[in-house]
């Protein structure tokens, strides 16, 4: 079978000429593990938009997910990350914002397909579920997996279509 030319390009690591953009954002319970990964793009020559919080102080996590989304669909941002407790409600969020497509991914297997399958620009992971190391290997895959397009480009186009409907 021949490969499949209609997927989108993957900011995979980033070249010397052009350094991929990611926001991030985290609530208190995602800060510790926002603060680390921060440095880990950062090591990987990622150019980094940190969009909060700063500190364990507690914060509403809401509008920071939804600042992480509209960068990534406002064209600032080539990808995104939304950080929790579990991650859920900040996948949740950041879903909310037209042209997010936000997984939640505490584990390697979801993080490639999410990839793959859904061509997920923003990843959502839980700070107290995930520890820093397993975080590093589930944000490197996600950031180097491609979207694999063919039959998931056309259900990426239903979502589109029901956002827009």
């Amino acid at each position: 079978m021949a490969p499949d030319t209609s997927a989108s390009p993957s900011p995979a690591s980033p070249s010397p000429d052009t350094a991929v953009r990611v926001a991030i954002g985290a609530d208190h319970a995602g800060f510790a593990l926002k603060h680390h990964l921060v440095v880990t793009l950062g090591d990987l020559g990622f150019d980094v938009i940190d969009l909060g919080t700063d500190s364990e102080e507690s914060v509403d996590y809401p509008p920071i997910c939804a600042a992480v989304g509209r960068e990534v669909v406002e064209g600032r941002a080539d990808r995104g990350i939304v950080l929790g407790g579990s991650g859920q409600g900040e996948q949740i969020a950041a879903n909310k914002v037209d042209g997010v497509r936000a997984a939640l991914c505490n584990d390697l297997f979801t993080a490639r397909l999410s990839r793959e399958h859904n061509d997920a620009n923003v990843l959502s992971m839980g700070g107290r579920i995930v520890a820093f190391g397993l975080a590093d290997e589930i944000l490197k895959l996600w950031l180097d997996t491609p979207f694999e397009g063919g039959r998931h480009q056309r259900r990426i186009d239903q979502i589109t279509a029901i956002e827009e409907s």
